[in-house]
């Protein structure tokens, strides 16, 4: 495990953010949450691919009106995922008008920037605060350079300016950004909530940037850190920064919970952003969430699309398994298993997965050997190459993740994201 940063553990819902905990990872729905039976069903999408926190926008009187019964649809299918409320300009109205809203919700996300200007924004803030404590809610204090608090950024551009060596204008704006989640937190405490329901992040959508905002902010205090670019992109553009960013933030012990806030195709899956989140996590060797494929490229001794045809069948398979092999085969996610095109490096690659293959390559006799825990054993041909590995892939599943079994004993110590 790489080392953590120290910080405050705060309960979201039944998910423990902070500390030893592991990074936890959160998506957010873009449904209109007043469409009740639309929210529902993407909640569970996210939910069922593994989100383990899910935000959504409480902007009207009828999406705050909706949230109760979102929650009583979802726990009624049995999806206990944390809900967090994510409020601007008028949250402290839907608050105050919708208290059961606010019982319903497990966090509430509080932008300083747009919670209310001038005189009303201590008080509106204070009234968001207090309902925080007396339902017993976490917040996250969430600062984003698209709506940072003018007042404050003008304040610090004023300050700057009358010092004998001004720092240029970005490196203020990137203070400000620090200044407003440390005072907000602060402000927070005074009024009576506690450290340990407090979440901070600071977004930007360039990867320098927030690498130096949140390097910062995380030697400035102990509040768990929630990471994400604010707006990534789309495609592989999206991912790219977003790994980026995270990996080099999470490779020094920064970050407690991750967003890939990822522009969806229209039409697309809103669980990508998910997915990328495990797959970060996965391949730094933090967290482990499924198992994951070694597959060659390919080159001029692969003509053949075989190979490639396998690996997106078992990858496809074994995402497909999780919701119920996770409950059935304790450390299965920590699984290797590798589908190569030729004999050049096949053999070697398979061999060094718990279960791999090694499929011909261009010219080579068309035979496909497997290896289990580095042995070979046997050799598949024909047609069903594919359904022939899956099955051995299903069976080595049942032989060695079991209670007792010797990949469970090995793999099993990890810290649980559930405490309750």
């Amino acid at each position: 495990m790489l080392p953590r940063r120290n910080t405050h553990q705060v309960k979201v819902g039944n998910v423990v953010v902070g500390g030893e905990y592991p990074v936890v990872i959160q998506s957010m729905t873009n449904t209109d949450t007043a469409d009740i039976a639309g929210t529902v069903k993407q909640i569970t999408e996210l939910a069922v691919a593994g989100s383990e926190i899910v935000r959504l926008t409480v902007n009207s009187a009828e999406a705050a009106a909706a949230v109760p019964e979102i929650k009583k649809q979802l726990l009624a299918q049995g999806v206990h995922v944390p809900l967090v409320g994510d409020f601007h300009f008028n949250g402290h109205r839907l608050l105050r008008d919708y208290p059961e809203c606010a019982k319903a919700l497990d966090k509430y996300r509080i932008n300083p920037g747009n919670v209310g200007k001038g005189s009303k924004k201590d008080e509106q803030f204070a009234f968001m605060i207090q309902c925080a404590i007396d339902y017993d809610k976490p917040v996250r204090i969430g600062v984003n350079w698209g709506s940072l608090d003018q007042s404050l950024a003008g304040r610090l551009m004023d300050e700057n300016a009358n010092q004998p060596n001004p720092l240029p204008p970005d490196a203020v704006m990137k203070e400000a950004l620090i200044v407003s989640a440390l005072e907000s937190a602060q402000k927070a405490v005074e009024l009576g909530l506690s450290p340990d329901k407090i979440i901070l992040s600071c977004k930007v959508s360039h990867v320098q940037d927030l690498i130096n905002v949140y390097r910062d902010l995380s030697a400035r205090c102990s509040y768990p850190l929630h990471l994400g670019l604010t707006e990534a992109g789309m495609g592989s553009k999206g991912i790219v920064a977003s790994t980026a960013a995270l990996s080099v933030l999470l490779q020094e012990g920064i970050g407690d919970t991750i967003r890939i806030s990822l522009t969806p195709e229209p039409g697309g899956d809103r669980t990508k952003e998910v997915v990328v989140a495990q797959e970060i996590l996965q391949t730094m060797g933090i967290r482990s969430f499924t198992p994951l494929v070694t597959a060659c490229p390919g080159c001029g001794r692969t003509t053949s699309t075989v190979f490639q045809e396998l690996a997106e069948k078992i990858q496809t398979f074994l995402r497909a398994q999780m919701p119920v092999w996770r409950l059935q085969y304790p450390g299965v996610e920590d699984m290797k298993v590798a589908v190569m095109g030729c004999v050049v490096n096949g053999p070697g690659e398979s061999r060094l997965a718990d279960i791999g293959i090694s499929l011909p390559g261009t010219g080579e006799v068309p035979v496909c050997p497997v290896y289990v825990d580095g042995e070979k054993t046997v050799t598949l041909k024909g047609d069903l190459v594919a359904e022939e590995f899956q099955v051995l892939v299903q069976e080595y599943v049942e032989k060695n993740y079991i209670e007792g079994g010797k990949k469970r004993t090995e793999k099993s110590k990890v810290i649980p994201i559930i405490n309750v």
